[in-house]
Protein backbone atom coordinates (compact mmCIF):
# COMPACT_ATOMS: atom_id res chain seq x y z
CA UNK A 1 0.00 0.00 0.00
CA UNK A 2 2.52 2.49 0.43
CA UNK A 3 3.63 2.70 -2.55
CA UNK A 4 -0.30 3.65 -3.81
CA UNK A 5 -0.50 6.51 -6.05
CA UNK A 6 -4.19 6.93 -6.48
CA UNK A 7 -6.72 6.24 -3.87
CA UNK A 8 -10.82 5.54 -5.55
CA UNK A 9 -13.47 5.47 -2.87
CA UNK A 10 -17.13 4.81 -3.46
CA UNK A 11 -19.77 3.78 -1.32
CA UNK A 12 -20.79 1.62 -4.34
CA UNK A 13 -17.86 -0.22 -5.43
CA UNK A 14 -18.72 -3.44 -7.67
CA UNK A 15 -15.99 -6.64 -6.17
CA UNK A 16 -16.36 -10.28 -7.01
CA UNK A 17 -17.94 -10.87 -4.20
CA UNK A 18 -20.83 -8.05 -4.70
CA UNK A 19 -21.49 -4.12 -4.39
CA UNK A 20 -19.76 -2.72 -1.05
CA UNK A 21 -18.66 0.62 0.45
CA UNK A 22 -14.72 0.69 -0.23
CA UNK A 23 -11.12 2.56 -1.36
CA UNK A 24 -9.16 0.88 -3.84
CA UNK A 25 -6.05 1.67 -3.64
CA UNK A 26 -3.90 1.41 -7.45
CA UNK A 27 -0.41 1.05 -7.41
CA UNK A 28 1.85 0.61 -10.85
CA UNK A 29 -1.47 0.22 -13.05
CA UNK A 30 -3.47 -2.38 -11.11
CA UNK A 31 -5.04 -2.72 -8.18
CA UNK A 32 -2.99 -2.98 -5.21
CA UNK A 33 -5.93 -3.68 -2.62
CA UNK A 34 -9.42 -2.94 -1.75
CA UNK A 35 -9.82 -1.55 1.24
CA UNK A 36 -12.57 -0.19 3.33
CA UNK A 37 -14.12 3.15 2.49
CA UNK A 38 -12.28 5.21 5.01
CA UNK A 39 -8.93 3.51 4.60
CA UNK A 40 -6.73 6.30 4.94
CA UNK A 41 -4.64 7.12 1.86
CA UNK A 42 -0.88 6.16 1.90
CA UNK A 43 1.35 9.53 1.66
CA UNK A 44 1.61 11.21 -1.67
CA UNK A 45 -1.65 9.62 -3.54
CA UNK A 46 -4.35 10.69 -5.22
CA UNK A 47 -6.97 10.49 -2.79
CA UNK A 48 -10.47 10.63 -5.15
CA UNK A 49 -13.63 10.20 -3.61
CA UNK A 50 -16.59 9.18 -6.05
CA UNK A 51 -19.37 9.27 -2.95
CA UNK A 52 -22.60 7.52 -4.37
CA UNK A 53 -21.06 6.99 -8.08
CA UNK A 54 -20.97 3.25 -8.08
CA UNK A 55 -16.86 2.43 -9.57
CA UNK A 56 -17.33 -0.50 -12.02
CA UNK A 57 -14.92 -3.07 -13.60
CA UNK A 58 -13.77 -1.17 -16.64
CA UNK A 59 -16.29 -3.06 -19.63
CA UNK A 60 -14.37 -5.60 -22.06
CA UNK A 61 -16.08 -5.93 -24.94
CA UNK A 62 -15.01 -8.72 -27.56
CA UNK A 63 -17.68 -7.86 -30.15
CA UNK A 64 -16.42 -4.77 -32.24
CA UNK A 65 -16.40 -4.28 -36.03
CA UNK A 66 -13.47 -1.44 -36.20
CA UNK A 67 -13.47 -1.74 -40.07
CA UNK A 68 -9.85 -0.37 -40.19
CA UNK A 69 -8.23 0.22 -42.35
CA UNK A 70 -10.44 -0.59 -46.19
CA UNK A 71 -13.47 1.02 -45.06
CA UNK A 72 -12.50 3.40 -41.86
CA UNK A 73 -14.92 5.70 -43.75
CA UNK A 74 -17.18 3.32 -41.66
CA UNK A 75 -15.60 3.26 -38.36
CA UNK A 76 -11.64 3.57 -37.43
CA UNK A 77 -9.61 2.94 -34.60
CA UNK A 78 -9.30 6.60 -33.17
CA UNK A 79 -13.18 7.34 -33.08
CA UNK A 80 -14.44 3.46 -32.08
CA UNK A 81 -11.66 3.40 -28.98
CA UNK A 82 -12.66 7.17 -28.07
CA UNK A 83 -16.64 6.00 -28.05
CA UNK A 84 -15.32 3.26 -26.10
CA UNK A 85 -13.32 5.17 -23.34
CA UNK A 86 -16.26 7.79 -23.09
CA UNK A 87 -18.71 4.68 -22.54
CA UNK A 88 -16.55 3.19 -19.73
CA UNK A 89 -14.97 0.57 -22.22
CA UNK A 90 -11.55 -0.04 -20.98
CA UNK A 91 -11.14 -3.60 -23.48
CA UNK A 92 -11.99 -3.87 -27.31
CA UNK A 93 -11.49 -7.08 -29.44
CA UNK A 94 -11.81 -6.43 -33.18
CA UNK A 95 -13.61 -8.49 -35.22
CA UNK A 96 -11.67 -9.93 -38.64
CA UNK A 97 -13.79 -8.68 -41.06
CA UNK A 98 -15.52 -5.49 -43.08
CA UNK A 99 -11.79 -4.31 -42.91
CA UNK A 100 -9.97 -4.35 -46.46
CA UNK A 101 -7.86 -7.05 -45.86
CA UNK A 102 -9.70 -9.11 -43.27
CA UNK A 103 -7.34 -10.81 -40.22
CA UNK A 104 -7.40 -13.91 -41.72
CA UNK A 105 -3.60 -14.24 -41.99
CA UNK A 106 -0.60 -12.90 -40.23
CA UNK A 107 0.17 -10.80 -42.66
CA UNK A 108 -2.70 -8.94 -42.92
CA UNK A 109 -3.13 -9.22 -38.53
CA UNK A 110 0.34 -6.91 -38.64
CA UNK A 111 -1.53 -4.32 -41.15
CA UNK A 112 -4.16 -4.30 -38.43
CA UNK A 113 -1.66 -3.83 -35.87
CA UNK A 114 0.07 -0.94 -37.56
CA UNK A 115 -3.38 0.96 -38.68
CA UNK A 116 -3.75 1.06 -35.06
CA UNK A 117 -1.09 1.25 -33.27
CA UNK A 118 -0.77 5.41 -32.83
CA UNK A 119 -4.54 5.50 -32.95
CA UNK A 120 -6.04 3.80 -29.63
CA UNK A 121 -7.56 5.17 -26.69
CA UNK A 122 -8.41 1.61 -24.93
CA UNK A 123 -6.83 -1.97 -25.14
CA UNK A 124 -7.03 -3.14 -27.97
CA UNK A 125 -6.87 -7.19 -29.24
CA UNK A 126 -7.82 -8.82 -32.41
CA UNK A 127 -9.58 -11.70 -33.44
CA UNK A 128 -8.21 -14.20 -36.55
CA UNK A 129 -10.67 -15.35 -38.87
CA UNK A 130 -12.05 -18.80 -40.80
CA UNK A 131 -12.86 -18.75 -43.90
CA UNK A 132 -12.55 -21.45 -46.99
CA UNK A 133 -9.07 -21.93 -47.69
CA UNK A 134 -6.90 -20.57 -44.75
CA UNK A 135 -6.95 -23.97 -42.39
CA UNK A 136 -3.03 -23.45 -42.76
CA UNK A 137 -3.22 -19.89 -41.36
CA UNK A 138 -5.20 -20.39 -38.54
CA UNK A 139 -1.98 -22.11 -36.15
CA UNK A 140 0.47 -18.94 -36.89
CA UNK A 141 -2.29 -16.31 -36.42
CA UNK A 142 -2.94 -18.21 -32.79
CA UNK A 143 0.55 -17.94 -32.07
CA UNK A 144 0.81 -14.21 -33.66
CA UNK A 145 -1.68 -13.60 -30.17
CA UNK A 146 -5.39 -13.66 -31.76
CA UNK A 147 -7.94 -14.53 -29.22
CA UNK A 148 -9.66 -16.86 -31.05
CA UNK A 149 -11.17 -17.53 -34.53
CA UNK A 150 -14.55 -15.90 -35.93
CA UNK A 151 -16.61 -17.57 -39.09
CA UNK A 152 -20.15 -17.57 -40.28
CA UNK A 153 -22.10 -20.10 -41.47
CA UNK A 154 -24.23 -17.64 -44.44
CA UNK A 155 -23.24 -15.08 -46.17
CA UNK A 156 -21.51 -12.25 -43.97
CA UNK A 157 -22.10 -9.74 -46.55
CA UNK A 158 -18.23 -8.76 -47.58
CA UNK A 159 -17.27 -10.75 -50.23
CA UNK A 160 -13.94 -10.96 -48.56
CA UNK A 161 -15.33 -12.75 -45.69
CA UNK A 162 -17.11 -16.22 -47.24
CA UNK A 163 -18.96 -18.37 -45.07
CA UNK A 164 -18.11 -21.69 -44.43
CA UNK A 165 -20.14 -24.63 -44.88
CA UNK A 166 -20.60 -28.01 -43.07
CA UNK A 167 -17.41 -29.72 -44.44
CA UNK A 168 -15.14 -26.88 -44.17
CA UNK A 169 -16.19 -25.75 -40.48
CA UNK A 170 -15.17 -29.32 -39.63
CA UNK A 171 -11.61 -28.78 -40.38
CA UNK A 172 -11.38 -25.46 -38.97
CA UNK A 173 -12.81 -26.29 -35.99
CA UNK A 174 -10.13 -29.63 -35.96
CA UNK A 175 -7.54 -27.49 -37.06
CA UNK A 176 -8.73 -24.97 -33.85
CA UNK A 177 -8.65 -28.37 -31.34
CA UNK A 178 -5.46 -29.19 -32.43
CA UNK A 179 -3.89 -26.44 -30.32
CA UNK A 180 -7.55 -26.21 -27.78
CA UNK A 181 -8.35 -22.67 -29.56
CA UNK A 182 -11.41 -20.87 -29.81
CA UNK A 183 -14.01 -20.67 -32.52
CA UNK A 184 -16.44 -18.02 -32.48
CA UNK A 185 -19.40 -18.57 -34.81
CA UNK A 186 -22.04 -16.60 -36.59
CA UNK A 187 -24.62 -19.10 -36.55
CA UNK A 188 -27.25 -18.80 -38.74
CA UNK A 189 -28.28 -21.38 -41.53
CA UNK A 190 -28.28 -20.71 -44.87
CA UNK A 191 -30.85 -23.55 -46.06
CA UNK A 192 -33.29 -21.53 -43.52
CA UNK A 193 -32.70 -17.84 -44.67
CA UNK A 194 -33.05 -18.65 -48.81
CA UNK A 195 -36.22 -20.41 -47.78
CA UNK A 196 -37.56 -17.56 -45.97
CA UNK A 197 -39.21 -14.90 -48.16
CA UNK A 198 -36.88 -11.79 -48.88
CA UNK A 199 -37.45 -8.23 -47.68
CA UNK A 200 -35.85 -6.69 -50.82
CA UNK A 201 -37.58 -3.19 -51.56
CA UNK A 202 -40.04 -3.44 -48.23
CA UNK A 203 -40.15 -0.81 -45.69
CA UNK A 204 -41.56 -2.83 -43.04
CA UNK A 205 -39.51 -4.33 -40.15
CA UNK A 206 -42.18 -7.25 -40.04
CA UNK A 207 -40.96 -8.32 -43.65
CA UNK A 208 -37.11 -8.59 -42.48
CA UNK A 209 -38.06 -9.87 -39.38
CA UNK A 210 -39.67 -12.74 -41.59
CA UNK A 211 -36.57 -13.30 -43.55
CA UNK A 212 -34.43 -14.42 -40.51
CA UNK A 213 -36.69 -16.92 -38.75
CA UNK A 214 -35.55 -18.37 -35.19
CA UNK A 215 -35.41 -22.05 -36.72
CA UNK A 216 -31.90 -20.22 -38.55
CA UNK A 217 -30.24 -19.61 -35.36
CA UNK A 218 -31.63 -23.03 -33.63
CA UNK A 219 -30.58 -25.42 -37.04
CA UNK A 220 -27.40 -23.84 -36.91
CA UNK A 221 -26.22 -24.10 -33.64
CA UNK A 222 -27.81 -27.85 -33.28
CA UNK A 223 -25.20 -29.34 -35.68
CA UNK A 224 -22.24 -26.95 -34.44
CA UNK A 225 -22.79 -28.13 -30.28
CA UNK A 226 -22.66 -32.12 -32.15
CA UNK A 227 -19.25 -30.90 -34.16
CA UNK A 228 -17.79 -28.97 -30.66
CA UNK A 229 -18.83 -32.13 -28.66
CA UNK A 230 -17.43 -34.87 -31.14
CA UNK A 231 -14.00 -32.88 -31.48
CA UNK A 232 -13.98 -31.48 -27.66
CA UNK A 233 -13.38 -28.30 -29.21
CA UNK A 234 -14.18 -24.67 -27.40
CA UNK A 235 -16.86 -22.67 -29.38
CA UNK A 236 -18.62 -19.69 -28.52
CA UNK A 237 -22.08 -18.32 -29.76
CA UNK A 238 -22.24 -15.15 -31.30
CA UNK A 239 -25.00 -12.44 -30.50
CA UNK A 240 -27.70 -14.72 -30.13
CA UNK A 241 -31.07 -13.13 -30.58
CA UNK A 242 -33.43 -16.53 -31.20
CA UNK A 243 -34.72 -17.82 -27.37
CA UNK A 244 -35.09 -21.22 -28.77
CA UNK A 245 -31.71 -22.25 -29.14
CA UNK A 246 -31.54 -21.27 -25.38
CA UNK A 247 -32.54 -25.36 -24.36
CA UNK A 248 -29.93 -26.97 -26.84
CA UNK A 249 -27.05 -24.55 -24.83
CA UNK A 250 -27.86 -25.27 -21.63
CA UNK A 251 -27.90 -29.11 -22.28
CA UNK A 252 -24.83 -29.27 -23.95
CA UNK A 253 -23.38 -26.87 -21.04
CA UNK A 254 -24.91 -29.47 -18.47
CA UNK A 255 -23.31 -32.15 -20.80
CA UNK A 256 -19.93 -30.99 -20.92
CA UNK A 257 -19.87 -29.83 -24.18
CA UNK A 258 -17.13 -26.46 -24.18
CA UNK A 259 -20.00 -24.31 -25.68
CA UNK A 260 -20.56 -20.34 -24.39
CA UNK A 261 -22.70 -18.05 -25.95
CA UNK A 262 -23.32 -14.00 -25.76
CA UNK A 263 -26.44 -11.31 -26.20
CA UNK A 264 -26.43 -7.55 -27.19
CA UNK A 265 -27.85 -4.86 -26.16
CA UNK A 266 -30.01 -3.97 -28.74
CA UNK A 267 -31.70 -7.84 -28.39
CA UNK A 268 -31.94 -6.72 -24.50
CA UNK A 269 -33.61 -3.43 -24.57
CA UNK A 270 -35.30 -2.95 -28.16
CA UNK A 271 -38.26 -4.89 -29.65
CA UNK A 272 -39.29 -5.83 -32.76
CA UNK A 273 -42.80 -4.09 -32.17
CA UNK A 274 -41.96 -0.79 -31.44
CA UNK A 275 -39.47 -0.53 -34.51
CA UNK A 276 -41.26 1.77 -37.41
CA UNK A 277 -40.99 1.05 -40.98
CA UNK A 278 -38.44 2.37 -42.58
CA UNK A 279 -36.52 3.04 -39.64
CA UNK A 280 -33.27 0.69 -40.75
CA UNK A 281 -31.07 2.19 -38.33
CA UNK A 282 -32.66 -1.13 -36.17
CA UNK A 283 -31.56 -3.62 -38.80
CA UNK A 284 -28.89 -6.16 -37.50
CA UNK A 285 -28.10 -9.82 -38.32
CA UNK A 286 -29.48 -11.61 -36.62
CA UNK A 287 -32.54 -9.44 -36.24
CA UNK A 288 -34.49 -7.74 -32.69
CA UNK A 289 -37.13 -9.97 -32.34
CA UNK A 290 -40.12 -9.74 -30.08
CA UNK A 291 -40.23 -8.87 -26.30
CA UNK A 292 -41.43 -12.60 -25.46
CA UNK A 293 -38.51 -13.66 -26.75
CA UNK A 294 -36.39 -10.98 -24.83
CA UNK A 295 -37.84 -11.70 -22.20
CA UNK A 296 -36.00 -15.68 -22.60
CA UNK A 297 -33.01 -13.88 -23.31
CA UNK A 298 -32.80 -11.83 -20.00
CA UNK A 299 -34.04 -14.97 -18.20
CA UNK A 300 -30.88 -16.93 -20.07
CA UNK A 301 -28.66 -14.22 -18.73
CA UNK A 302 -30.34 -14.67 -15.28
CA UNK A 303 -29.24 -18.21 -15.10
CA UNK A 304 -26.19 -18.42 -16.73
CA UNK A 305 -26.85 -20.29 -19.75
CA UNK A 306 -25.60 -17.34 -21.84
CA UNK A 307 -22.49 -15.82 -20.29
CA UNK A 308 -21.73 -12.15 -21.47
CA UNK A 309 -23.26 -8.99 -23.07
CA UNK A 310 -21.19 -7.86 -25.96
CA UNK A 311 -22.23 -4.53 -28.35
CA UNK A 312 -21.79 -6.24 -31.72
CA UNK A 313 -21.20 -2.58 -32.65
CA UNK A 314 -21.33 -2.73 -36.60
CA UNK A 315 -21.37 0.71 -37.92
CA UNK A 316 -21.75 2.32 -41.32
CA UNK A 317 -21.84 5.64 -43.24
CA UNK A 318 -25.40 7.21 -42.92
CA UNK A 319 -25.73 6.51 -46.87
CA UNK A 320 -25.75 2.96 -45.88
CA UNK A 321 -28.71 2.87 -43.78
CA UNK A 322 -31.73 3.22 -46.97
CA UNK A 323 -35.31 3.02 -45.67
CA UNK A 324 -35.01 -0.42 -47.58
CA UNK A 325 -34.87 -3.33 -45.20
CA UNK A 326 -33.60 -5.55 -47.86
CA UNK A 327 -30.65 -3.21 -49.45
CA UNK A 328 -29.95 -1.50 -46.09
CA UNK A 329 -26.85 -2.50 -44.23
CA UNK A 330 -27.36 -4.52 -41.40
CA UNK A 331 -25.37 -3.27 -38.16
CA UNK A 332 -26.17 -1.68 -34.81
CA UNK A 333 -24.55 1.11 -33.55
CA UNK A 334 -24.02 0.68 -29.90
CA UNK A 335 -20.36 0.83 -28.25
CA UNK A 336 -20.90 3.90 -26.62
CA UNK A 337 -24.10 3.46 -25.39
CA UNK A 338 -23.95 -0.28 -24.17
CA UNK A 339 -23.59 0.52 -20.39
CA UNK A 340 -26.39 2.67 -19.64
CA UNK A 341 -28.45 0.90 -22.48
CA UNK A 342 -28.26 -2.65 -20.57
CA UNK A 343 -28.35 -1.10 -16.83
CA UNK A 344 -31.74 0.96 -17.85
CA UNK A 345 -33.41 -2.40 -18.46
CA UNK A 346 -31.80 -4.38 -15.92
CA UNK A 347 -32.73 -2.34 -13.25
CA UNK A 348 -36.22 -2.35 -14.41
CA UNK A 349 -36.20 -5.64 -14.44
CA UNK A 350 -34.61 -5.93 -10.84
CA UNK A 351 -30.87 -6.81 -11.77
CA UNK A 352 -27.92 -5.37 -9.88
CA UNK A 353 -25.07 -3.05 -11.09
CA UNK A 354 -23.33 -6.61 -9.91
CA UNK A 355 -24.96 -8.24 -12.24
CA UNK A 356 -24.27 -5.87 -14.92
CA UNK A 357 -20.49 -5.98 -14.73
CA UNK A 358 -20.43 -9.54 -14.04
CA UNK A 359 -22.55 -9.62 -17.79
CA UNK A 360 -20.13 -6.47 -19.93
CA UNK A 361 -17.21 -6.71 -17.66
CA UNK A 362 -16.04 -10.30 -16.17
CA UNK A 363 -17.97 -12.94 -18.56
CA UNK A 364 -16.35 -11.04 -21.86
CA UNK A 365 -12.81 -11.26 -19.80
CA UNK A 366 -13.09 -14.81 -19.29
CA UNK A 367 -14.08 -15.75 -23.06
CA UNK A 368 -11.32 -13.59 -24.10
CA UNK A 369 -8.98 -15.24 -21.58
CA UNK A 370 -7.73 -12.28 -20.14
CA UNK A 371 -7.19 -12.89 -16.68
CA UNK A 372 -6.25 -9.34 -15.54
CA UNK A 373 -9.30 -7.48 -16.60
CA UNK A 374 -13.06 -8.31 -15.76
CA UNK A 375 -12.88 -7.73 -12.10
CA UNK A 376 -11.46 -5.32 -9.47
CA UNK A 377 -9.79 -7.72 -7.76
CA UNK A 378 -5.48 -6.93 -6.02
CA UNK A 379 -3.30 -7.57 -9.59
CA UNK A 380 -5.71 -6.79 -11.95
CA UNK A 381 -5.23 -3.96 -14.00
CA UNK A 382 -6.63 -0.72 -12.57
CA UNK A 383 -9.57 -0.67 -15.57
CA UNK A 384 -12.49 1.34 -13.90
CA UNK A 385 -16.22 3.10 -15.46
CA UNK A 386 -17.64 5.28 -12.98
CA UNK A 387 -21.47 5.70 -13.13
CA UNK A 388 -23.67 7.53 -11.74
CA UNK A 389 -26.47 5.07 -11.93
CA UNK A 390 -29.51 7.56 -11.46
CA UNK A 391 -28.40 10.11 -13.87
CA UNK A 392 -30.40 9.96 -16.99
CA UNK A 393 -29.66 11.47 -20.46
CA UNK A 394 -31.33 11.67 -24.13
CA UNK A 395 -29.61 9.51 -26.58
CA UNK A 396 -28.05 12.78 -28.90
CA UNK A 397 -26.43 10.78 -32.28
CA UNK A 398 -24.29 13.90 -33.01
CA UNK A 399 -22.99 13.83 -29.79
CA UNK A 400 -21.39 10.23 -29.58
CA UNK A 401 -17.86 9.87 -30.41
CA UNK A 402 -18.17 6.83 -32.54
CA UNK A 403 -17.33 7.75 -36.55
CA UNK A 404 -21.18 8.34 -38.22
CA UNK A 405 -23.69 9.75 -36.39
CA UNK A 406 -26.51 6.27 -36.65
CA UNK A 407 -27.71 4.59 -33.52
CA UNK A 408 -31.07 3.13 -33.14
CA UNK A 409 -31.17 4.29 -29.38
CA UNK A 410 -31.22 7.82 -31.12
CA UNK A 411 -33.74 10.09 -28.52
CA UNK A 412 -34.42 7.65 -25.99
CA UNK A 413 -34.07 8.31 -22.36
CA UNK A 414 -32.00 6.12 -20.47
CA UNK A 415 -30.57 5.33 -16.93
CA UNK A 416 -26.91 5.70 -15.92
CA UNK A 417 -24.20 8.08 -17.18
CA UNK A 418 -20.79 7.52 -17.25
CA UNK A 419 -18.29 9.98 -15.15
CA UNK A 420 -15.22 8.38 -15.72
CA UNK A 421 -13.12 5.95 -17.71
CA UNK A 422 -9.53 4.84 -16.09
CA UNK A 423 -7.05 2.78 -18.01
CA UNK A 424 -4.07 0.95 -16.05
CA UNK A 425 -4.66 3.80 -13.74
CA UNK A 426 -4.88 6.55 -16.44
CA UNK A 427 -8.01 8.98 -16.32
CA UNK A 428 -8.81 8.15 -20.05
CA UNK A 429 -12.46 10.05 -20.35
CA UNK A 430 -14.45 12.39 -17.91
CA UNK A 431 -17.92 13.49 -18.34
CA UNK A 432 -17.72 12.08 -22.20
CA UNK A 433 -14.26 13.97 -22.87
CA UNK A 434 -12.23 12.02 -24.34
CA UNK A 435 -8.75 13.56 -22.03
CA UNK A 436 -6.24 11.12 -22.68
CA UNK A 437 -4.59 7.93 -25.39
CA UNK A 438 -3.47 5.54 -22.52
CA UNK A 439 -4.38 2.10 -24.58
CA UNK A 440 -2.05 -0.68 -26.09
CA UNK A 441 -2.15 -3.54 -28.25
CA UNK A 442 -2.74 -6.83 -26.23
CA UNK A 443 -2.11 -10.39 -27.73
CA UNK A 444 -3.96 -13.48 -26.14
CA UNK A 445 -1.80 -14.62 -23.44
CA UNK A 446 0.57 -11.90 -23.02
Amino acid sequence: MTDAELLIRSTRVITPEGQRPAAVAVAGGRVAAVLPRDAPAPEGALDLDLGTDALLPGLVDTHVHINDPGRAEWEGFATATRAAAAGGVTTVLDMPLNSVPPTTTPAHLEVKRRAAREATHVDLGFWGGAIPGNAAELAPLHAEGVFGFKCFLSPSGVEEFPELDHAQLATALGEIAAFDGLLIVHAEDPGHLAAAPSPQGSRRYADFLASRPPAAETEAIAPLIDLARRLDARVHILHLSAAGALPLIAEAKASGVRVTAETCPHFLTLTAEEVPDGATEFKCCPPIREAANQDALWAALADGTLDCVVSDHSPCTADLKVPDFGAAWGGIASLQLGLPAVWTAARRRGHTLADVARWMSTGPARLAGLDRKGAIAPGNDADFAVLDPEATFTVDPTALHHRNPVTAYAGRTLHGVVRATWLRGALVAEDGDVTGRAGRLIARGA
